[in-house]
């Protein structure tokens, strides 16, 4: 495992935003290095699945103008990013990782793609999903399997899986992700990147086939933390066709993030209260992590919030979305949709109008006391994910702990149980298993709560500096 280096592929965003401003490199000289970190590294990874270099390289070429100009620049001008393929994007393929749109090519970006334009970024291309953003192993039948760049035998988890991946390997500085059970924080805390699952409404969606739908967000990802705030303040903010953006402008995420947590409240709960199982490396990886936010001056107590209730409603929500918006192409094209999709939109199918209404009790009973919580708590801390980086050749670990996972979505239960609560979630690199895998640690926050989440996870990571061992695929010649 190699550390930080001098290579510009592997610095930070927010520095490589100053080195731009102050002419010490070109927007296009930065996008052609990680133009040719693709090129070096994704025949192993397989993580950016579709490339525009020329594309980029335009793009490039107009911020070097601008900074040139005097002109006033976006928050991201110059910094090579790369899009999660169920992201539509204008004029380049988007496929949602399925082979029945292996040749779409949208007309329109969606808000999130078009607020990064607006910043500044460069799109280098896409990033490799599951089929429909369904599960946290990302392969599909149109690019196949995206590597853990830490052992490529593994998972770089899912579905924001190439995401994760790419910005491990240096490939892009920043990308974009989508998470509903999970898929920003499980392949951030595989492939020992940050990920920031967002409050519903932090980060607009357009075009939304449920405006009012909570359960699936788009958020940051990045190698840092402060990369994560900076992308957040340029994806977040106010959007007149959203319906319910939040109020806040995005540029409250924009400022440095202190380190001194003194006094902060900080509950700590390995196992979310009895109800997730977790492996036994995972969890003797994380169990330094209490004393280092004891270090930083928090007061840290074994605490968790009541989330009975989250498991169904998180399943009974999907199950319902999937229904009803894969359920028209599940049954144009039957027999072609991987078997646990089929299976989460049959089981929407079947859930009857009194099903659905309970869940919608559960959710705001659950809302409720998640809130109260939060009332003696700042942040929660937690595992990301359940396991660590599992073979890639599998769909998903059928044993957590010694108890069986029955579906695709079981090993999931400790990030998917957060997301009912709505509460942003940051996965922060924690540590590597005595087999040298990563492991991340969840941090959560009440509702709204992200510049809360983004302090602690930054304080964490400045005493740790786990994020800063990058794979030893890089090391080689």
């Amino acid at each position: 495992m190699s550390s930080e280096s001098t290579d510009l592929c592997l610095r930070p965003a927010v520095k490589l935003v100053e080195m731009l401003r102050r002419g010490e490199i070109s927007a296009v000289e930065l996008t052609r290095m990680h133009l040719e970190r693709i090129d070096r590294y994704d025949g192993e990874v397989n993580a950016v699945v579709t490339r525009v270099p020329e594309r980029a390289l335009e793009q490039a070429a107009g911020v070097d103008a601008a900074i040139a100009a005097g002109e006033n620049l976006g928050p991201l001008a110059g910094l090579p990013v790369a899009h999660k393929d169920t992201h539509d994007t204008a004029g380049i393929r988007t496929t949602y990782g399925s082979r029945l749109f292996a040749d779409h090519v949208p007309d329109i970006d969606e808000a999130v793609i078009e607020r990064l334009g607006d910043a500044g970024a460069v799109t280098l291309g896409k990033t490799n999903v599951p089929e429909f953003a369904a599960g946290s192993h990302t392969f599909n039948e149109v690019f196949g399997t995206t590597r853990n760049p830490y052992d490529l035998s593994r998972s770089a988890g899912g579905s924001s899986g190439g995401a994760a991946a790419a910005l491990a390997c240096g490939m892009t500085a920043l990308a974009d992700g989508s998470d509903m059970g999970g898929s920003l924080r499980n392949p951030a805390s595989f492939c020992n990147v940050v990920g920031l699952r967002t409050t519903p409404g932090r980060v607009p969606t357009f075009p939304e086939a449920e405006g009012w739908a909570t359960m699936s967000v788009q958020g940051p990802m990045g190698r840092t933390v402060a990369d994560v705030a900076l992308m957040l303040s340029a994806m977040a903010g106010p959007h007149p066709r959203s319906a319910i953006a939040l109020p806040e402008l995005g540029a409250v995420f924009a400022g440095p993030l202190p380190g001194d947590l003194g006094g902060l409240r900080v509950a700590w709960a390995p196992d979310l209260g009895g109800d997730v199982a977790v492996d036994a490396d995972v969890l003797a990886t994380l169990e330094s992590c209490p004393g280092v936010f004891e270090q930083l001056g928090c007061v840290v107590e074994p605490a968790c919030p009541d989330l009975s209730g989250a498991h169904e409603v998180f399943t009974t929500v999907r199950a319902h979305q999937f229904a009803s918006g894969l359920g028209p192409i599940h049954d144009a094209n039957p027999g072609v949709l991987k078997a646990a999709l089929a299976w989460n939109i049959e089981l929407g199918r079947a859930l009857g109008r009194a099903e659905l209404q309970q869940a919608r009790e559960r959710h705001q009973q659950l809302r409720r006391r998640v809130d109260a919580f939060f009332q003696t708590y700042d942040v929660l801390l937690a595992p990301v994910s359940q396991v660590a980086p599992f073979d890639a050749s599998i769909e998903y670990p059928r044993t957590v702990a010694g108890k069986e996972m029955p579906t695709y979505l079981d090993w999931m239960r400790s990030c998917y149980l957060i997301s009912a609560t709505g509460c942003p979630a940051l996965s922060v690199p924690a540590g590597f298993t005595t087999g040298g895998l990563p492991v991340g640690l969840q941090v959560v926050g009440p509702r709204g709560g992200e510049l809360g989440v983004l302090r602690a996870g930054y304080a964490f990571e400045q005493a740790t500096a786990v994020g800063m061992q990058r794979p030893g695929l890089l090391a080689q010649p």
